[in-house]
């Protein structure tokens, strides 16, 4: 159902706010330049420090200005089943055409947990559900098997895969079968996602390269590997350096070298350090996507 490269949007914020005009000129960009899908307010989103009235909004925002073009699969993830279900029906009353539901973090259920938690979502809202399957930051795994029985659900139709284990992909695609999006949740391992039965990516990077990002897989789809390979080596400096610090701190620098958005964050997220600063522009002018003498002129 969910394919191609689809991008993780940052939240513009200006003097504390939600910045909507940019943010809605963000989706407009990103839809011109190729991406094949948005998730607003997830972890990139700064879905834990925004309110739930700014979440729904960045929801109902990122609906407008996408107008159907393409699909927008909202964040609605919680650690609480009831909250969760307040913003899946809140995505699903505005218009989104699925939704992004992290494993629960920091309660650490057990794999029965898991499963009920998201066939309680299942239950309640009719609308496309991606599971968010993300140990580094919720500290659980999902199992395969829990995956694949979820996977019976009727909203249950993929996962956004974050695991780093690059033999998951196919044994999730040998567990579930075709009829499953399986979206990598780490650009640097993207292409290698999609030779492992993937479908695309949910991406960082495409916030800032999203025309790369997208020939990218438009290569793969098209059988043209030699492409892929050279489009994922000119963009794996650019991948490197947008994790050189937590997410988003420095995709958030990087839009705002490019001028796309501000780098304003909310604590305890805060702006990044003068290394990590230059270690951004060194890869987006290696990129070929800022020129720092040409920005200082303009200036």
């Amino acid at each position: 159902m969910f394919k191609g490269s689809i991008v993780a949007l940052i939240t513009p914020f200006r003097n504390g706010e939600v910045d909507r005009d940019a943010f809605q000129r963000l989706v407009e960009w990103q839809i011109e330049e190729g991406t094949d899908g948005l998730v607003p307010v997830g972890t990139t989103g700064e879905s834990p420090t925004v309110t739930h009235e700014e979440h729904k909004l960045l929801i109902q925002l990122c609906v407008e200005a996408a107008a159907g073009r393409v699909p927008v699969i909202a964040g609605t993830g919680s650690n609480n089943t009831a909250e969760a279900l307040a913003l899946a029906k809140h995505a699903k009353a505005v218009g989104a055409d699925g939704h992004l539901v992290v494993t629960p973090y920091y309660n650490k259920p057990t794999q029965r947990g898991l499963y009920e938690h998201y066939k309680a979502i299942n239950d309640a809202v009719d609308l496309p559900i991606v599971i968010y399957n993300i140990p580094p930051r919720s500290v659980i795994d999902m199992s395969v098997e829990t995956m694949a029985a979820l996977a019976k659900l009727p909203n249950v139709v993929g996962v956004k895969d974050a695991t780093a284990k690059l033999d998951r992909p196919l044994q999730t695609r040998v567990a579930i079968g075709d009829d499953f999006s399986i979206l990598s949740g780490e650009d640097a391992t993207a292409l290698a996602l999609l030779a492992q039965s993937g479908d695309g990516c949910i991406s960082v990077t495409a916030n800032v390269a999203p025309a790369l990002c997208a020939a990218l897989h438009d290569a793969w789809n098209a059988g043209d590997f030699a492409e892929a390979r050279r489009i994922n080596e000119v963009l794996i400096p650019l991948h490197d350096a947008l994790f050189c610090e937590a997410n988003p701190g420095p995709v958030k620098y990087a839009a705002s070298l490019m001028g796309i958005a501000g780098p304003e964050m909310r604590l305890p997220m805060c702006e990044i350090a003068d290394a990590s600063k230059r270690t951004v522009e060194a890869a987006l002018r290696r990129v070929g996507l800022w020129d720092g003498a040409k920005a200082a002129a303009a200036e």
